[in-house]
């Protein structure tokens, strides 16, 4: 497959793709006669795998770390498991911060009046 119809299959932009490639988490495996990458099967099970890391936030370099388990057939789930963890503790993580962040903001915004007036209590927080 050429780098279109991959990106194509794998659902995501020929630079990614290309992006990809060039940090060394997906391989061609060769290039046409014009110089084109190609790319087989397991390529594109390797790209449609890093996109569904990504969605969960994965760094590139646990991308890395996971694909490099992905192939090993002598991993251990704990191995995977400890990843996923520290990604889950890292969301939340954001989500207690997020949630305070909500919890000061609407509070802020009820506190306005939101009227002609020049007293505003989300300017004088923010002042």
């Amino acid at each position: 497959m050429k780098i279109g119809e991959i990106a194509k299959k794998a659902e995501m932009p020929v630079k990614t793709v290309r992006y990809y490639a060039d940090i060394d988490l997906v391989s061609p495996n060769g290039r046409t006669d014009a110089g084109y990458r190609t790319y087989n099967d397991a390529a594109l099970r390797k790209l449609v795998f890093i996109r569904h890391a990504r969605a969960f936030d994965f760094s590139i370099e646990e991308c890395r770390e996971l694909l490099g388990l992905f192939t090993d057939q002598q991993r251990t789930s704990a191995d995977v498991k400890s990843i996923a963890q520290k990604r889950l503790a890292q969301i939340e993580a954001k989500q207690t911060e997020l949630q305070s962040l909500h919890d000061e903001l609407a509070h802020l915004v009820g506190a306005c009046r939101g009227d002609n007036r020049p007293d505003c209590p989300i300017i004088d927080y923010l002042g």
